[in-house]
């Protein structure tokens, strides 16, 4: 999800024991008492999330943040070590689990049992614009995901847990809406 998810109001881990347990409960009540106290007092969910990325051999990165540490890499026929996944699928995870996340959010907000659910995230890309060989962009062309529930509600109740979670989805609108991106260099001289 986005970073209020875990630098906001109730950090609280939401882990679920199943989509089918006793978790829609614990999560209804978070998002109901975050959703309250971003109303009252709006800068409680606003700031700034900070990720450090420190490269360490070659193509291999550490990334830090707060008390998470992950490891990206390339695979070796590219240069890299292989030690990590490559930034290509830690963007596709972080929609997909970012969309999962919305989805039971709000079924359980809803009411709406879902015993499981399955994302996945296709992306369409051509490896010449990142190359730099070809007048093509280095993005991806397309992101198309597909949505698997399991539910026993109505599907239009199932429908309209997911539009509502599409149109709130941090990642979707990452992934889909033009963003101001800048870039600070600080020069350091060898120690």
């Amino acid at each position: 999800m986005g970073d209020a998810a875990a630098d906001g109001p109730a950090s609280e881990s939401a882990a679920n024991d199943g989509p089918a347990s006793g978790s829609a409960a614990k999560i209804k009540r978070a998002f109901e008492r975050n959703a309250r106290a971003v109303t009252l007092r709006p800068a409680v969910g606003q700031g700034t999330a900070v990720t450090r990325v420190r490269a360490t051999d070659g193509l291999t990165c550490e990334i830090e943040d707060g008390a998470w540490k992950l490891v990206a890499d390339s695979p070796e026929k590219w240069g890299g070590n292989d030690r990590g996944p490559n930034p290509g699928v830690l963007g596709r995870a972080a929609l997909g689990s970012c969309l999962a996340i919305g989805y039971m959010r709000g079924a359980a907000a809803r009411g709406v049992p879902i015993r499981s659910l399955e994302i996945e995230i296709q992306a369409d890309y051509d490896a010449r614009g990142e190359l730099g060989v070809a007048d093509v962009t280095p993005a991806y062309t397309q992101v198309r995901y597909v949505v698997t529930v399991e539910s026993d509600a109505p599907d239009e109740e199932i429908l309209r847990v997911l539009d509502e979670a599409d149109a709130l989805s941090p990642y979707v609108h990452v992934f889909s809406d033009p963003l101001d991106v800048r870039r600070e260099v600080r020069i350091a001289p060898p120690v």
